[in-house]
């Protein structure tokens, strides 16, 4: 079931609908909130414009997503390697014991 969603981000309100998971939404909204602090550095605040954090916090999660894209590829690859040679081994002994009988 969807719920409104409300959150306070550089003192501007935002709301969405989710059907998420109450703390999934949490721990989204705070991965969102600790990237824009990490955008927004104490010493520039105020000048930096919101639009511009926003992007470079969207930049962020865009790149720590194709990082674990590659990361699950290249895992998915070596899983399948790796369960094509068990597959291979189990005939090849399979094979072997058949001829032993």
């Amino acid at each position: 079931m969807e719920r409104l969603v409300q959150f306070e981000l550089l003192g501007q309100e935002f709301a969405f609908y989710s059907s998420a998971p109450e703390e999934e939404v949490d721990e989204i909204l705070t991965m969102v909130k600790d990237l824009v602090m990490e955008n927004c550095n104490p010493n520039t605040a105020g000048s930096i414009a919101v639009g511009k954090v926003a992007v470079l916090a969207s930049l962020n999660i865009a790149s720590r997503y194709v990082e674990l894209k590659h990361e699950f590829e290249n895992y998915r690859l070596t899983t399948d390697a790796r369960i094509a040679d068990l597959a291979h081994r189990i005939d090849r002994e399979l094979a072997e014991e058949k001829e032993s009988f």
